[in-house]
């Protein structure tokens, strides 16, 4: 567990991510950053969860229209 210190930036307020934490993250600057809240407190993940769920809607998309879609791959 890592204890992080709020700090002003510009009119903001951020928080300093440890380097050896972003490596292991694979971030580095300009990389998002998502936020989800849960009863145990904040959860942090580089994984958007709208792609994930655009990755299921398409994967449902893709069994259902496998033999058209194979098709058209040729």
């Amino acid at each position: 567990m890592h204890a992080l210190k709020l700090r002003k930036i510009g009119s903001s307020i951020g928080v300093i991510l440890p380097k050896e934490m972003l490596e292991r993250m694979h971030l580095r600057e300009g990389d998002k950053l998502y936020a989800d809240e849960n009863r145990n407190g904040v959860q942090l993940s580089p994984y958007d969860p709208e792609f994930e769920t655009a990755m299921e809607a398409f994967s449902r998309t893709r069994r259902k229209y496998r033999n058209a879609l194979h098709k058209l791959a040729k």
